[in-house]
């Protein structure tokens, strides 16, 4: 299986498993936490964290209770706050995040009416002050007072199985029993609650629970607007606080076209409407605004004693809560770990009112999962055709609109989507190909490299690892291009020089021969003493061995020039090679021993590249190849040297020496090419007297060239002992 494919294959199963968690059927607890976070940053990174001037927290703080008194305060103190607040500072609504369940007996009444019914049963003036004095020694009767007719909101909580008591009065239900029997809305449900006082419920306009939901990780996020308790529904402190402002708003359920579930609440009071977004909880999310104190905070003994001026509080909505020690109430939250839970409901206050809370869309599962199925699809495709970089380039740029296009629809429309399935997925896949590119790949490059690595470039060992089941060592039969190169006269520079130095000279020598064979995608076959023997076209595939050889073969001789000037300065001998080529079909593998295998080439044209090597110094050029390289190679300009026979071959052959690029040719050298192949033709023809004056124009023009002497010295013989009728040219060969 093509290792695109795999890699394939398994992309496809991350998508799979995004998918799956993305419509529910299973629940990832990494993704769930990671999803969290990041609404948690996106919460972070768009708050205002300015104060919003709409909601006042009166803080029963450390330096209340210094002054005041340790908490619970009498509900007379209470009772006095709340007069102060509504006659004296005119606030538009007063919510208490605070609950009254349990009777206020801190006057000493109830002492002194048992005294009376005991005691002083008869004393008519205790009898009679006690009567005056009672009104005054009510505190809850004097707090209920100061809460009838006013706009005052107060708080309770509800509680789960384990703590199922039921304390205090609730006050009526904003939707009876039975209201959302058919909604799909999976409301937040109680088993008991701590409610405040009957007369004090009665008294006030109103009243909300305040509890949150806590998310798995111990944070509040949202705050259910509705809970149901013994099949009624209940309000929360914050909504009941901004009907409270509209003027007792009325609350209408509102639901999306197809949807059973209830996906917003809207409020119609005489001072105005609203609409507030729900999840499938009947939760509002809440929209943090900052850290801690984004609202205006005062402390209650400052209202008591009339220290605080009255435009910092006329008009506005005030809560009354604690942050003294002992008293914090204190909560987890994306914008702290201690967080005043008063300050969350006024954070869920001001969305309602500002239309700044954010909704998760009944379909949001559905999107998510179509986010999945195109991110992913994309990504599993692609990632693996691609290069490192270019897939670098496509997970960034993928992973970087993901974010844009769900940080925009955050900020521009108020809407909530999933995003850490999508970027999980992104990261995923990229993690994916990329280590399957390190290890797997990698490992494959070992195994190719310890294979073919001492043969062949680096270069081809990288193009093998695309495909590694494309190659191996078996044996095959493949029309390839091979070359021996050797030095002249090597037994005897050999026998002048020291073992080291001759050590040295050899590795130079072999090294700068190696790297020109390398260079032109050569597979380096063996070094038999001063000899190389190397071949074109595999283990890779190379439709041009046969050129790629030749301009080898070129580049070796100008390398051998380059480094006479470095051996003569170390007083090493000039190298002088012959450099054999020959293409045709032969077998290809790993070959030899049990003991020993070397990958290698056989057939009649390596043996014939070998034999045309050793001619070279007969016809005195540096490179003989045969006839089948000549006819690959268009680009080269080759000089036909004969036609010749050698040992083992019947048929002849003609051999070639390449002069190098046909663009980059001189003309003086076609020129006398033009003329060498004209000598060439008359002697063929045996008219050895216009050939021969032809040849002493050529060694005119390049004295010393071998070639036209070798061919000068046969017309000679030959006019001195004629050949046979039958000489058809060749020239026969016995030499290796």
């Amino acid at each position: 299986m093509k290792k695109p494919l795999v890699r394939f294959i398994l992309g496809a199963l991350c998508v799979l498993l995004m998918l799956g968690h993305a419509g529910r059927l299973w629940q990832i607890p990494f993704v769930t936490a990671l999803e969290a976070y990041l609404y948690d940053v996106r919460v972070r990174l768009a708050m205002p964290d300015t104060v919003d001037q709409r909601v006042v927290i009166v803080d029963i703080d450390e330096r209340s209770l210094g002054e005041v008194g340790h908490w619970p305060w009498g509900r007379n103190v209470l009772a006095e706050l709340v007069n102060r607040l509504c006659e004296d500072y005119q606030v538009a609504v007063l919510g208490f995040d605070v609950v009254f369940a349990e009777p206020d007996e801190s006057s000493g009444l109830k002492v002194l009416e048992r005294v009376g019914r005991q005691q002083l049963k008869g004393e008519a003036g205790f009898q009679r002050t006690l009567a005056e004095l009672r009104h005054s020694l009510d505190y809850d009767q004097l707090f209920a007072d100061s809460l009838r007719g006013r706009p005052v909101v107060l708080g309770y909580y509800f509680s789960g199985a384990s703590s199922a008591q039921q304390a205090g009065a609730l006050p009526p239900p904003a939707f009876p029993a039975g209201s959302f029997a058919e909604s799909g809305t999976s409301f937040v449900s109680w088993d008991g609650f701590g409610a405040n006082l009957p007369l004090l419920q009665k008294a006030a306009a109103s009243a909300g629970h305040f509890n949150p939901v806590v998310d798995f990780d111990g944070s509040s996020r949202r705050i259910p607007l509705i809970v149901e308790f013994k099949g009624a529904y209940y309000e929360a402190l914050s909504l009941a606080v901004v009907r409270t402002l509209l003027g007792n708003a009325r609350l209408t359920p509102g639901s999306a076209a197809g949807q059973k579930r209830i996906g917003w609440f809207d409020l119609e009071g005489e001072r105005g409407s609203l609409r507030i977004p729900v999840d499938e909880n009947a939760a509002a999310l809440i929209p943090y605004r900052g850290y801690q104190r984004s609202f205006p905070y005062f402390s209650a003994v400052d209202i008591l004693k009339g220290r605080v001026a009255a435009e910092h509080l006329a008009g506005r909505i005030v809560l009354i809560g604690t942050t003294a020690p002992g008293l914090m109430d204190l909560r987890s939250t994306p914008v702290g770990g201690a967080y005043p839970g008063v300050e969350a409901h006024a954070n869920l206050i001001v969305g309602m009112l500002a239309g700044t809370i954010k909704e998760r869309p009944g379909d949001g599962p559905g999107l998510e999962a179509l986010q999945i199925v195109l991110l992913g699809g994309m990504l599993a495709t692609l990632l693996p055709l691609l290069s490192p970089r270019r897939a670098t380039a496509l997970a960034g740029g993928m992973l970087v609109a993901t974010l844009a296009t769900n940080l925009w629809l955050w900020n521009s429309v108020n809407l909530v989507l999933p995003l850490a399935a999508s970027v999980l997925l992104i990261a995923l896949l990229y993690v994916l190909n990329m280590s399957w590119g390190y290890f797997i790949e990698s490992r494959t490059k070992r195994q190719v490299t310890e294979l073919f690595g001492q043969y062949v470039p680096p270069e081809l060992v990288d193009e093998m690892v695309k495909d590694p089941e494309s190659y191996s060592m078996e044996g095959r039969n493949a029309e390839l291009t091979v070359l021996f190169a050797d030095i002249r006269g090597f037994t005897s520079l050999s026998e002048g020089m020291a073992p080291k130095e001759l050590t040295r000279l050899m590795n130079e020598y072999l090294g700068a021969m190696t790297d020109v064979i390398r260079a032109h995608r050569g597979t380096l076959d063996k070094y038999i003493g001063d000899a190389i023997m190397a071949f074109w076209g595999a283990p890779v595939g190379d439709p041009e061995n046969a050129r790629h050889a030749v301009l080898a073969a070129l580049g070796m001789q100008r390398a051998v020039r380059a480094l006479a000037e470095s051996f003569r300065a170390r007083g090493w001998p000039e190298l002088k090679i012959g450099i054999g080529i020959n293409t045709g079909m032969m077998t290809v593998g790993d070959m030899g021993s049990p003991v020993r295998k070397a990958y290698t080439v056989m057939g009649d044209p390596v043996n014939l590249a070998s034999r045309l090597e050793g001619i070279t110094k007969e016809y005195g050029v540096g490179i003989v190849v045969g006839e089948l390289t000549c006819a690959r190679v268009d680009d080269v300009t080759f000089r036909e040297l004969d036609r010749v026979r050698v040992k083992g071959k019947d048929q002849p052959v003609s051999i070639h020496e390449p002069l190098g690029l046909t663009a980059e040719l001189p003309a003086t050298v076609r020129d006398e090419l033009k003329l060498w192949q004209h000598v060439l033709d008359l002697y063929r023809a045996r008219d050895w007297g216009q050939a021969e004056r032809l040849l002493d124009d050529l060694a005119q023009r390049s004295p010393g060239r071998r070639l036209y002497s070798l061919y000068a010295e046969r017309i000679v013989a030959w006019r001195a002992n004629p050949p046979a009728e039958s000489w058809d040219g060749v020239t026969i060969y016995q030499t290796k």
